[in-house]
């Protein structure tokens, strides 16, 4: 097992690869590492160059700019071969003339490792992920949660320094995906091999993860415990894509006293000095579960629009009363089902003002709490 240091990574593609002007089309001065034996997820829009961070570390592409380390090893000329990692794709690139057994050992016979030892990682390797009684099947005669299995199982026998898993789980039905995901978490409490883990679901990098590290735009946003990240958002970005329902933002103006939201409105929060002039703009976060319901008194006004019942809660959708010019801000709130909300039904909403955060409408910078 082994560390994984990124110092300064750009990987740019095209004419702009050769210019000074960028824009975006790679990942740009990515740098953070990777404890030995850690589990890391990278997360972000889909586009937003985790896949290319993580093919970086693979070998498979090069890095423009940057230093690139494994364990106490500068790879950057290091064919991809050579840099003891395994990666699992999202398709999980099983060859389909092989056997279960067959594929899992691939990597093992590449490197000509005898025929005893290959024999017993797969047979070890089988029984851990429960497909032993799979191993003389062919990929065909799989389903895609076994297919996934035989995918890991494959880079788990090579007891490689660093697993790589590129979305592995995106193919799953959703029961299929929560159920493999527990188990790679415990597969990795089990093995404790360094691990990189590339989603687009924030449901998935919040629960696999010992650190994120929020990307946008082929650039890091913000790298932190998951708790802390959903508590502490540097920006709008990371508010807005961590958490689901996702955070509401509410352009507000400050009036000295409050903020004006639409034809209402806001209190300012204690905690909150009046030191903003009159007439400045911000954006206003609040989560849903920090919203309150009411049938007779709040802080707003609001309609009901949608309502998505989800078990033992429901998720509704409200309009404020808006401007003249037709503007009528909406926010998700999360309820109990015994409020029995119907749509256009009138209630009243309280936020709670010590959950509240405000950002520069411009950069998406986090303001208050002050960071």
């Amino acid at each position: 097992m082994a560390s994984v240091q990124l110092d300064g990574i750009s990987r740019r593609f095209g004419k702009s690869a050769a210019t000074a002007k960028r824009a975006f089309d790679g990942i740009e001065n990515i740098s953070f590492t990777v404890p030995d034996g850690q589990f890391w997820v990278l997360v972000g829009p889909s586009g937003c160059g985790k896949s290319t961070i993580l093919r970086t570390i693979a070998g498979l592409e090069t890095a423009t700019s940057g230093n690139l380390y494994i364990g106490k090893t500068l790879v950057n000329q290091v064919p991809a071969r050579q840099r003891d990692v395994a990666m699992v794709f999202q398709n999980y690139a099983l060859y389909p003339h092989m056997s279960v057994a067959e594929n899992i050992a691939f990597g093992l016979t590449m490197r000509q490792v005898d025929a005893k030892t290959i024999q017993e990682r797969v047979e070890t390797v089988a029984h851990m992920l429960d497909i032993a009684h799979l191993v003389d099947r062919k990929p065909r005669q799989l389903s895609g949660g076994q297919q996934q299995r035989v995918a890991l199982g494959r880079a788990i026998a090579r007891q490689p320094q660093v697993f790589l898993l590129d979305e592995p789980l995106s193919n799953l039905d959703a029961q299929l995906r929560d159920g493999t995901r527990a188990e790679l978490k415990l597969l990795h409490q089990r093995v404790g091999i360094t691990t990189i883990y590339v989603t687009h679901d924030q449901v998935e990098a919040m629960t696999l993860a010992d650190q994120i590290v929020v990307i946008d735009r082929g650039t890091i946003q913000q790298i932190g415990a998951p708790q802390t990240i959903y508590d502490r958002p540097v920006n709008r970005m990371v508010a807005t894509f961590l958490g689901n329902p996702p955070m509401n933002v509410l352009p507000v103006t400050f009036t000295g006293a409050g903020f004006q939201l639409g034809e209402q409105s806001i209190p300012l929060p204690p905690r909150l000095k009046p030191q903003y002039a009159p007439g400045a703009r911000f954006d206003l976060g609040i989560r849903p579960e920090s919203i309150q319901v009411s049938r007779e008194a709040g802080q707003l006004r609001a309609e009901v629009r949608v309502v998505e019942p989800l078990g033992r809660e429901v998720l509704v959708r409200v309009v404020l009363p808006g401007e003249p010019q037709g503007f009528q801000p909406s926010l998700n709130v999360q309820i109990r089902p015994q409020l029995n909300l119907q749509v256009r039904d009138q209630i009243f909403l309280t936020l709670d003002l010590e959950q509240m955060f405000l950002f520069d409408p411009a950069t998406g910078t986090r303001i208050y709490p002050i960071l």
